[in-house]
């Protein structure tokens, strides 16, 4: 974590402040109560936010607000958000049927830790993983962090095609893929669960800040919760106290 924000131009009309140069929950953590100080006193010309693992992208409008007054007004935000107090965040827990068809990497997520598929079953759903941020694709969640137990390289040669749901590993972050696209992460398990929906409102199911911990699941629960519900089952959520 830097000691101060660094305040990083990336084109004419957006400006990064960034807290750390790692993926760390503390640092997640001053991201996310910036973002949430500027959405409810976001001064006037600031467009959107956009936050990540350890910094928030503001895109603004320059001609109603100056660069010189937009990282005023972002020095002060940084400071007051510092003591806001985070919304409760919650746990959700979403149901994967773990290898075979499902999760085609499995075996190799395996023999790469020199253990069993059962044991990486076990291990990758025995946490609560923080989303960190949305991105990549329109809901696609980036979860930290398995257990260096079960993590494992990229793929050397992306997939052209993962199908929707896909649960893969990428180095020391899981994700979920919440519509078919082309994928490099290890892919050891699928959801039945649909991660974005366009008529809803939020359309993506996870936030960043939330909490989920996967459920191992037979074949036969996937393929009835998949009938049944097309995706749209109600997942268990749970709230938590706020930080």
């Amino acid at each position: 974590m830097y000691a101060e924000p660094r305040f990083l131009l990336a084109g004419d009309s957006a400006l990064v402040v960034e807290f750390g140069d790692k993926v760390s929950p503390d640092i997640n953590v001053k991201v996310r109560k910036l973002f949430l100080y500027l959405e409810k006193f976001s001064p006037k010309g600031i467009k959107e936010a956009v936050p990540t693992y350890r910094s928030l992208m503001i895109h603004y409008n320059p001609l109603e607000l100056p660069l010189e007054t937009l990282r005023s007004e972002l020095e002060k935000a940084i400071v007051e958000s510092a003591n806001m107090p985070l919304l409760g965040s919650r746990r959700i827990t979403v149901p994967v049927k773990y290898g075979g068809e499902y999760g085609p990497d499995l075996e190799d997520v395996a023999a790469y830790n020199k253990i069993t598929p059962e044991d990486v079953i076990r291990i990758h759903s025995s946490i609560d993983y923080l989303v960190y941020m949305i991105g990549f694709t329109p809901g696609f969640p980036y979860l930290g962090e398995p257990p260096r137990s079960v993590a494992c390289p990229r793929l050397t040669t992306p997939r052209v095609k993962v199908p929707a749901g896909s649960v893969g590993i990428a180095g020391t972050l899981t994700g979920i893929y919440p519509r078919e696209s082309p994928g490099g992460w290890r892919l050891i398990g699928r959801t039945p669960l649909e991660l974005f929906d366009e008529g809803s409102d939020p359309p993506s199911l996870l936030q960043a800040g939330d909490y989920i911990r996967f459920l191992s699941i037979t074949e036969t629960d996937y393929e009835r919760i998949l009938k049944e519900t097309r995706g749209r089952l109600q997942p268990e959520i749970q709230h938590l106290e706020k930080q």
